[in-house]
C-alpha cells in the first residue's frame, strides 16, 4: 500500500507512446485532469540518453504522435545528465502537468541523472498533487529501491519512490531469453522486496488500489502484492 499518494503510479512493460497503450495514458491524464492538473503529457527520455541523437529524436517523435491521438500537449524534456536536472524551466513546466512518463533504455543511467535533483524533487511534488507518473521498462525499474540487471546481472540503486517494490519489465520475453538471470533474480537471498514481472503491453497501476492494464499478464515472483 502507497500511503499519501494522490497521483497515480504506473509501471509499464513496454509499448510507450504506442496505439495499443493510448487508452491507458489516456486515463493517466484524465486522472489529473480530474484533480486540477493540465491536459500535458510530459516525455522524459533519459534512459535512452546514451544511446545517441537518433534514438532520442525517435522517441520525441514517437511521444509525439502519442499526444496527437490523446489530444493533449507534449512537453519534450531532454534530460541527459544531472546538469540538466537543475534547469529552471524544465522544473517549471513539470509542476501543473497531468502525466509524467519516464521511457525505457538504460534505468541506472536514469536513476543516477535524477536522484537527489531539483528536478526530481519538483516531479515527486507534482505527483503529490495530483499528476500521474509512469515508468515503462527502465523507467519502472528505476521507480523501485533496487534496480535488477537482468541483462548485466547486478544490482544498482533506484529513486526508492516505491521502495519496497522491484521490476522485471518485458517479463514475457526475458523469461525466453535469460531464464537462468530470472531465476536468480527471484531466488536472491539479500532480497527482502517484492519482485513484479511485467509482461509486453502491460501495465500495474495504483490508484487506491493497484489495477492490472494491457494484454498479458503481471507476475508475483517474490513478496505478497495484490491486485485487481
Amino acid at each position: 500500500m502507497i500511503e499519501n499518494q494522490p497521483g497515480a503510479i504506473a509501471l509499464v512493460g513496454s509499448g510507450e507512446y504506442l496505439p495499443q497503450a493510448q487508452a491507458l495514458e489516456s486515463e493517466l491524464l484524465r486522472l489529473a485532469i480530474s484533480k486540477g492538473k493540465a491536459n500535458t503529457f510530459i516525455q522524459i527520455p533519459t534512459a535512452a540518453g546514451k544511446e545517441g541523437r537518433d534514438s532520442l529524436d525517435f522517441w520525441k517523435a514517437r511521444g509525439a504522435d502519442q499526444g496527437k491521438r490523446i489530444g493533449c500537449e507534449v512537453k519534450y524534456l531532454p534530460v541527459l545528465t544531472r546538469e540538466d536536472a537543475h534547469n529552471p524551466q524544465w522544473i517549471a513546466d513539470v509542476k501543473d502537468a497531468g502525466l509524467i512518463y519516464f521511457s525505457g533504455g538504460d534505468p541506472v543511467h536514469l536513476a543516477d541523472t535524477f536522484r537527489d535533483t531539483p528536478l526530481w524533487s519538483a516531479i515527486l511534488s507534482a505527483w503529490k498533487s495530483g499528476a500521474s507518473l509512469a515508468g515503462c521498462s527502465a523507467g519502472a525499474m528505476a521507480f523501485g529501491g533496487k534496480i535488477i540487471g537482468i541483462r548485466r546481472s547486478h544490482i544498482s540503486e533506484g529513486l526508492n519512490l516505491l521502495p519496497d517494490i522491484e521490476v522485471i519489465p518485458h517479463y514475457d520475453k526475458f523469461l525466453g531469453w535469460l531464464p537462468d538471470r530470472v531465476s536468480a533474480a527471484i531466488i536472491r537471498q539479500d532480497a527482502d522486496a517484492t519482485l513484479i514481472g511485467i509482461d509486453e503491453d502491460t501495465a500495474l497501476v495504483f490508484t487506491d488500489v493497484w489495477r492490472k492494464y494491457g494484454r498479458g499478464k503481471v507476475h508475483i515472483l517474490r513478496g505478497d502484492l495484490e491486485f485487481s
